[in-house]
């Protein structure tokens, strides 16, 4: 049997961590999953963004290439919550455009990331989780994580803008789209057969991948 390296990209309540935990499950795959409690910066990154923009997202390039990494080495296929993509092209991007993070600064970043991705092997899927915006607000709504109360429509608007323009130039790996706001993979397990079908489906090369209306 191949082994697979599948990293779930998405915006925030897509749904990139239910989806992983069943997908790893399911298929006996290793899974990974984004670093909150252990993040050292992450409290006072919420506390005062502007002056912590750059040592959270510095944190996460050396995190998150850790990961991928143990990962990459592992015999096992594997899956990961959230991409060491979306932390440049999306957030870095986002704290950029909002002023949180400075010119200087952003560039520094971009170049760290740049050569640290350069010399990490290709995984051989990208999931990306999409769902409209309300959809999204009500999901952080009901999660109730303290953490992410301040999170807005219009934020979250933005990052999906950025998802769009990163997405159309992403060429590293196959893509599969996946609609969460139709797909119930948590309480439904006959949606999760469907996502599981359509990632096998894509590993093995077929390109018709698509959903159902």
């Amino acid at each position: 049997m191949s082994k697979h390296l599948v990293i779930v990209a998405g915006n925030i309540g897509a749904g990139k961590t239910s989806l992983t935990e069943r997908i790893g499950d399911r298929l006996g795959w290793r899974t990974a999953y984004e670093s909150v409690i252990d993040n050292p910066y992450l409290a006072d990154f919420y506390a005062d963004m502007r002056q912590w923009s750059f040592h959270l997202q510095v944190f996460y390039i050396g995190h998150r290439a850790e990961q991928y990494l143990q990962l990459a080495r592992s015999p096992e296929s594997a899956i990961a919550d959230r991409s060491i993509f979306e932390d440049a092209f999306i957030f870095a991007r986002a704290l950029h455009h909002m002023g949180n993070l400075t010119e200087r600064d952003y560039h520094a970043y971009r170049r760290a990331f740049e050569l640290v991705v350069s010399g990490l092997p290709k995984p051989d899927l990208l999931l990306y989780l999409k769902a409209p915006v309300p959809v999204l607000m009500e999901r952080i709504k009901q999660r109730g994580r303290a953490i992410e109360s301040g999170i807005t429509a219009d934020y979250l608007s933005l990052l999906d803008s950025f998802y769009d323009d990163w997405l159309r130039s992403f060429d590293v790996c196959p893509v599969l789209v996946i609609p969460s706001q139709d797909l119930d993979f948590v309480n439904k397990p006959q949606h999760l057969d469907i996502v599981v079908q359509r990632i096998q489906d894509k590993l093995s090369g077929q390109e018709n991948v698509v959903f159902p209306d």
